[in-house]
């Protein structure tokens, strides 16, 4: 998922997210729900953002579903631009540069 950072924020962009599909797959649906419970701001047809306090239970949620094996990698891991500089620490299981 294309991700970024913006004073404090980490804003994931809207064509990356998952979506919530009635009669869809249980896990991906979960996924979804569980990714929006935390956001601070989870606009539909727009970019989601995320506070500094809740990044360490994005990264451990991110590394759940990745290793659970449901979903593919690229839907499950933070992708920064080579621009942002460093992947903060607590990203770092669970991101990669684009």
């Amino acid at each position: 998922m294309r991700a970024r950072i913006e004073e404090d924020l980490l804003i994931i962009h809207h064509e990356d997210l998952p979506e919530y599909k009635k009669g869809g797959s249980v896990v991906r649906n979960s996924y979804f729900w569980a990714l929006r419970s935390i956001a601070g701001s989870a606009k539909r047809h727009g970019d989601w953002e995320y506070e500094q306090e809740v990044w360490f239970a994005l990264a451990r949620m991110l590394m759940s579903f990745t290793e659970s094996g449901y979903l593919g990698v690229r839907e499950t891991i933070l992708e920064f631009p080579s621009s942002q500089g460093e992947i903060p620490e607590v990203f770092r299981l669970v991101a990669t540069w684009d």
